[in-house]
């Protein structure tokens, strides 16, 4: 599966959480061996819990499938920079290659505020990469909140 594929499937995943009312982000996990372990979008009002996010949702649904809370060799797709919570979960999952579409200059935490993987403190830095169509992304969040605004 190539990096595009792989965020063509997260972008999937956040149009699903949209449509449940949650804010659109997606993710997929794919393993060492190139397999999806696991997608899932946004889940934080539908589960009650604000660590529901799909970066989250997918290291310990791959964690589980793995049988092991290490995930060497995966790499983790997202439609979204990444928050600071789960990205400090990317790095304790040992994840080789985080990848995303848009940035996210108010939460995100990799290229944005506190450039996590940048500080002396974080004991592993993934690979980062670029996919997909970061404007397609974008506007995907954006229209979720033009409607939730309008409302």
């Amino acid at each position: 599966m190539t990096d595009e594929e792989a965020i063509a499937l997260a972008l999937t995943e956040a149009e699903a959480a949209a449509r449940r009312g949650e804010v659109p982000v997606g993710a997929v996990l794919v393993g060492a061996d190139g397999a999806v372990l696991a997608r899932d979008g946004n889940r934080i009002v539908e589960r009650r819990d604000p660590t529901a996010h799909a970066e989250l949702l997918v290291l310990r649904a791959g964690a589980e499938k793995l049988n092991n809370e290490r995930l060497l060799g995966s790499t983790l797709y997202v439609s979204l920079e990444p928050c600071a919570m789960c990205v400090g979960a990317v790095s304790l999952a040992r994840v080789a290659r985080l990848v995303f579409a848009a940035d996210d200059p108010k939460g995100g935490a990799v290229l944005h505020g506190p450039r996590f993987f940048e500080q002396p403190t974080c004991h592993h830095r993934p690979e980062i990469a670029r996919a997909g169509d970061a404007a397609a992304a974008g506007e995907i969040l954006k229209a979720f909140f033009r409607a939730r605004r309008s409302r």
